[in-house]
């Protein structure tokens, strides 16, 4: 069986995947057909279904739920990992944002979900590809940016100033880890094509944590901008034990998350199925 495979070129999800895409593991029988694209991207596809399997960010998961169902493996929660609101400005404050323009890595982005969560009332937001946000911010082009991925590790280098880690006002508020990206499969295929998916993909990341921390071809040459020490930093923040095995606490943030885009959005309660149920 082959399935085509969406997940971003960053080095979480090329760590994960590698061993999968590679023939490293038994897959079962499975074959994937790799698509690297960035989350706005895979986000947009998803929500016409484009994909068989694809990387998701949690923002977009409420347009998702006719379709796709999240699996357990090969996400992306955690405590500490939220995006990051930053400025070029380093006297400015809270109270500014909601005149600021706001450069957003995605309209359907766990990222804006968060910043929306944080600064309801702030509404001049330009939607942009992550990794072209830093530059929008030091341009003038916007007046702060939203930044996730490795940006997070390089802000500071470029004279840059954080103004709220949106992930901290997530966990003080609601006290469940960050639900930043989820893998998802279509609920199309049958439960034994889905438990399968599922258990070789936490059998790829299992593979690269025995290996850990070696840095593979694979994962180098999707990260040719950036050294090791922030390619470990990346996968080191990133890729935990959520990643393997979503579990309750992690299901339970994702609920939390869903109720709150309901809160946001004004929309009725959600009853579809959102898991993949736990195999026996």
């Amino acid at each position: 069986m082959t399935l085509s495979l969406g997940f971003s070129p960053c080095p979480n999800d090329t760590f994960i995947f590698d061993a999968l895409v590679n023939n490293k593991i038994d897959t079962e029988g499975i074959t994937v057909e790799p698509v690297l694209e960035d989350v706005q991207t895979l986000n947009e596809w998803a929500i016409k279904g484009k994909l068989d399997v694809t990387k998701i960010s949690y923002g977009v998961l409420p347009l998702l739920l006719e379709k796709y169902l999240v699996l357990n493996a090969g996400g992306a929660l955690g405590k500490g990992v939220g995006p990051l609101l930053i400025t070029k400005q380093a006297s400015a404050n809270n109270k500014d944002v909601n005149e600021m323009t706001i450069a957003i890595p995605g309209e359907n982005t766990t990222a804006h979900m968060l910043f929306s969560l944080a600064y309801p009332q702030a509404a001049k937001k330009k939607f942009m590809v992550f990794s072209a946000i830093e530059d929008a911010v030091l341009s003038g082009e916007v007046d702060a940016g939203v930044i996730i991925h490795e940006n997070r590790f390089t802000y500071q280098q470029k004279g840059l100033h954080k103004l709220v880690d949106l992930g901290e006002y997530w966990e003080r508020e609601t006290g469940n880890p960050i639900p930043l990206g989820g893998i998802v499969i279509k609920k199309s295929f049958d439960s034994a094509l889905q438990q399968k998916a599922d258990r070789v993909i936490k059998r790829s990341l299992e593979y690269a944590f025995a290996h850990y921390p070696l840095i593979t071809d694979y994962v180098k040459q999707h990260s040719q901008e950036m050294s090791e020490s922030v390619m470990r930093q990346h996968i080191d923040l990133y890729v935990n034990n959520y990643s393997l095995q979503l579990g309750p606490d992690g299901k339970a943030a994702v609920n939390t998350f869903l109720d709150i885009y309901e809160q946001l959005k004004k929309v009725g309660a959600n009853n579809k199925e959102i898991f993949l149920a736990t195999a026996e």
